[in-house]
């Protein structure tokens, strides 16, 4: 049956923005749905991108199914429609045929005048693309309750299917009630008004576009829907969301939802977090049904997220990868080919069982156990706590805070190493008990110290995945990351839960601590706890001891393992995903590089340090500090957790270690004594300059200083000593030294217009983005699939987003962010030398260049923060501006302007990495004469 083209001169014709003429379609097809009788025929409107198809001189390799929801119509996916011919995608493979439908009494297909149910719309759609002839290859793209509809099409024609794109929908209330926007849309003094008599509804949809619809586009969205019969389609829509089991629509719902679990075909999800109505909790349940799901969350987009951001790019990137055999088109009109088509794929969510040991762990005071035992090149990170588990030497010390201590009573506590192996099996047992099961995902929110280490590490004897926002994050921060994250099982303290409870965290509650007899069961209601540490560690115990623990299966090497999080200082924090292999691999770089045997005492100012300390064999104190603000750590801190544990190793943040050395004159001799056992200091996070490492040096006059250099994603990469400091030099940037063992450094070459060359390099002297390589290069970034893309786009390597050079002598020297080069009038230019330039000046406390302009044409700015602090942000005083222009002068950086600022904006995790972006915007109103406010 052929389609008919719409006369450009037809009502309602456009022009609309974005939408070619020669897409729009009308087609007449024969109607087997329920709703209608007999022989009746539906007049469709939909866009297709065929004649495009055509002009390229080359087949489809398939079609996307384009499936809108309520209430917008075809419209919303006409960037798809445009980029499956560009040039891009036919270099990539293409083009691609898209066929976007406007449902039955939605958009401009006709007006049934019947109440057509979820059961009626999938029909609807098999009988359009029975009327077109469509075999296949096809994969179906959905959005709201169009998603639905979509799987629902693709679960009655698997034969043709061969992927699935979905933007934010649900296919099950989840056991959640519907959310207010719906409940308060379907209430019947509001739901005809809302939807039909007036233009409400369509109106509130489109305000959720983050940032704003241009007018023309929200009038294209209205085209449609201008009269209230045209809009009755939209409040049937609404009327027939399944909210309960006794709905007409349940059944056709729950047949779409379970069948789902059984596609076997590429799928990947775009997200919205900010939405609503289709939060992240029904993508939390669309993935425990497609595990295999590809996940990208576009931070800050809504509903609208095809109008949001982007997607058009990332998904024909995504079907040439996923969906086209390597180097053809996808297979013909019986469906894809799978044995040479989409390529196999592990499912990367909850692989329960899929890698395992098959003898699972049964916590036996045995010396080892069998779901923990080592290969060639792989050692689990329990296997220490194992072989320990009958020392009585202490494992962990927690100092005790000097605010809350007891006059005369201790300054700390400890536990042993046999000790901590027993509560670890216990409390693993305990929460085996209470349902947690290996690859669900668990939300940690509890301070670095015994009851976090022993978590950690019940959690990886589970083959649970822990998830880790730390409160370095924010709360706002924090939320972001937990919601991404999507955990079933939520553990913190009070203050925590409290904090789950109003910002509506993901994570069935588990308090960290008891409650009092008088408040158990009010604060247990309140929030919502089902139990507490000290419970189940008691219940694990009890059984163990009765011999009817549970036999646990544990983890396999490439199981995830744990779920950390970047510091956020150059966007939101990303999620990274380690597998237990991965993990173990940064164990043995640590272990390798600094030399870190069982038995080494090591004081972690920086708390991931301290978790490390049972699987490196470490006994390990975290001092008292506020570990949110690296700042609050003072010397008598340090030096009394040094004396607890007569420590060897410190690890302290560069700001923990500039408050050190400002509260020094504090010590007392013992402080000192303590301070001089101390053989190795590492300090990572942000450079620090070479004359505080020389007064850290005087502090731990035995021990060799190192700064570390590494990020989230890969920790550590290269290594540098005090010595190697001042051998380096001056130069343009940071040193850092040496890749560390295991690990390979190289540089991808930055243009004038500061694009990547791809070709790695290790020539000396060529500024570049700085490529990662080494076992311990995380898995992945979670439920990004863009930003992983990006970083693993040049084959073999991790793009770490730094920008660097390395010289005559194998050593890499960091220049700064490529989020941060300065594209000027005369080439690409770094920000660290001038800073460093600016540092040196007196009265300069610490500096930031930015550019500030067009791309291209943009301008350096230096913004100095002093000492003492710039009662007035703005330009900074003639003497100082002069003396920062010719410092700058010397490291060849001619700067248009110089401003002072009371404190830079830094990142809460280490207070010291500045926030360049928000300067850069900052100085960029200040110099147009803008009220510039603060950063």
């Amino acid at each position: 049956m052929v389609a008919g083209v719409l006369a450009a001169s037809s009502p309602d014709s456009g022009p609309w923005p974005g939408v070619r003429a020669s897409w729009r379609r009308t087609l007449a097809v024969p109607s087997t749905a329920a709703v209608d009788a007999p022989g009746t025929r539906r007049q469709w409107h939909f866009l297709d991108n065929a004649d495009d198809v055509e002009a390229t001189g080359r087949e489809a390799v398939g079609t996307l199914l384009c499936v809108h929801g309520n209430p917008t119509w075809s419209y919303l996916w006409r960037t798809l429609l445009a980029g499956a011919t560009s040039a891009a995608t036919l270099a990539a493979g293409g083009p691609w045929r898209v066929i976007a439908v406007d449902q039955l009494d939605m958009g401009f297909s006709e007006r049934t005048g019947t109440f057509r149910r979820l059961e009626d719309r999938i029909t609807d759609l098999g009988d359009l693309t029975a009327a077109l002839g469509l075999a296949g290859p096809v994969v179906t793209v959905g959005h709201d309750w169009g998603g639905v509809i979509s799987l629902g099409w693709a679960t009655r024609h698997r034969g043709q299917l061969a992927g699935v794109v979905l933007t934010n929908t649900a296919v099950h209330p989840a056991g959640f009630s519907l959310p207010p926007a719906l409940t308060l849309a379907l209430h019947p003094a509001v739901h005809k008004w809302g939807t039909t008599t007036s233009a409400a509804f369509l109106r509130v949809t489109h305000s959720l576009a983050q940032p704003a619809l241009a007018p023309e586009v929200r009038a294209a969205f209205m085209a449609p829907y201008r009269t209230a019969p045209r809009r009755a389609g939209v409040g049937n829509f609404v009327a027939d969301i399944p909210a309960s089991e006794s709905h007409p629509s349940w059944a056709a719902l729950d047949s779409v939802s379970s069948g789902i679990r059984t596609l076997d075909v590429p799928a990947l999800i775009m997200w919205g977090p900010r939405d609503p109505v289709f939060s992240d909790r029904y993508l939390r349940d669309l993935l425990e049904r497609m595990p295999q799901a590809d996940v990208h969350r576009f931070e800050g987009a809504s509903h609208l997220v095809q109008e949001d951001r982007d997607i058009a790019t990332p998904v024909f990137d995504w079907l040439a990868k996923n969906v086209l055999p390597a180097g053809g088109p996808a297979a013909g009109p019986a469906g894809v080919d799978l044995a040479v088509g989409p390529r196999p794929r592990r499912p990367r969510h909850e692989l329960a069982g899929s890698e395992g040991t098959g003898s699972g762990t049964s916590f036996s005071r045995a010396p080892s156990r069998p779901g923990h035992a080592a290969t060639a090149d792989y050692r689990p990170m329990l296997a220490e706590l194992d072989a320990r588990r009958g020392d009585g030497s202490v494992a962990i010390v927690d100092m005790l805070p000097a605010a809350g201590r007891v006059p005369a009573g201790p300054a700390s506590r400890s536990v042993s190493w046999a000790a901590l192996a027993r509560d670890v099996d216990d409390l693993a047992t305990g929460l085996a008990d209470l349902g947690v099961r290996r690859g669900d995902r668990i939300s940690l929110l509890v301070p670095p110290g015994i009851t976090l280490t022993t978590l950690i590490y019940a959690c990886l004897s589970l083959g649970a995945v822990i998830v880790v926002a730390d409160a370095g994050l924010g709360t706002k921060g924090m939320g972001r990351a937990i919601k991404g994250a999507g955990p079933a099982w939520l553990i913190g303290i009070e203050r925590a839960l409290t904090g789950a409870r109003i910002y509506n965290w993901p994570g069935v509650g588990i308090s960290a601590d008891d409650f009092t007899p008088a408040t158990d069961s009010v604060k247990r209601r309140l929030l919502s706890v089902a139990a507490t540490l000290p419970e189940l560690m008691a219940n694990g115990r009890a059984m163990r001891l009765a011999a009817s623990a549970p036999v646990l299966e544990t983890a396999a090497p490439d199981d995830d393992a744990a779920v950390l999080f970047t510091s956020g200082s150059t966007g939101p924090a990303k999620g990274v995903v380690y597998t237990h292999r991965r993990l173990a691999a940064m164990r043995d770089t640590l272990k390798a590089t600094y030399k870190l045997e069982a038995g080494t005492a090591l004081v972690a100012g920086f708390a991931p340090f301290a978790l490390l300390g049972p699987a490196l064999g470490a006994t390990s104190v975290t001092p008292d500090m506020d570990v949110t603000a690296p700042r609050t750590l003072t010397a008598t801190a340090l030096a009394d957790a040094a004396a607890a544990i007569n420590a060897t190793v410190v690890f302290a943040s560069p700001a923990a270690l500039v408050n050190v050395l400002a509260t020094a004159a504090e010590l007392a001799p013992k402080h000192k004594t303590a301070l001089s056992g101390v053989e190795l200091v590492l300090s990572a996070g942000a450079p620090l300059a070479e004359p505080l490492l020389a007064r850290v040096q005087e502090l731990a006059p035995n021990a060799e200083l190192h700064t570390p250099y590494g990020m989230t994603e890969a920790l550590p990469v290269t290594d540098i000593s005090l010595a190697g400091i001042r051998a380096a030099g001056d130069g343009n940037g940071v040193c850092v030294g040496v890749p560390v063992s295991g690990a390979s450094v190289a540089i991808a070459p930055v243009a004038p217009d500061g694009s990547v060359d791809p070709e790695p390099t290790t020539q000396a002297g060529v500024t570049g983005e700085i490529l990662v390589r080494a076992p311990h290069v995380k898995e992945r970034y979670d439920r990004l699939w863009i930003t992983q893309e990006q970083s693993t786009s040049i084959p073999g390597w991790h793009r770490s987003g730094d920008v660097g050079h390395l010289d005559s002598g194998g050593r890499l020297w960091v220049e700064g962010r490529m989020a941060h080069l300065l594209t000027t009038a005369g080439g690409v230019r770094t920000p660290v030398a001038g800073e460093q330039a600016a540092e040196r000046v007196a009265g300069v406390a610490r500096a930031a260049v930015v550019g500030v302009g067009p791309a291209g044409a943009q301008v350096a700015v230096t913004i100095v923060e002093t000492a003492p602090p710039a009662k007035h942000s703005g330009l900074a005083a003639p003497a100082l501006a002069t003396a920062v222009r010719e410092a700058c002068a010397g490291s060849g950086l001619e700067l248009a302007a110089v401003l002072a600022i009371d404190a830079m904006p830094t990142d809460i995790r280490h207070n010291s990495k500045i926030d360049r972006a928000k300067l850069a915007a900052w100085a960029s109103r200040m110099l147009a004469g803008e009220k510039a406010g603060r950063p």
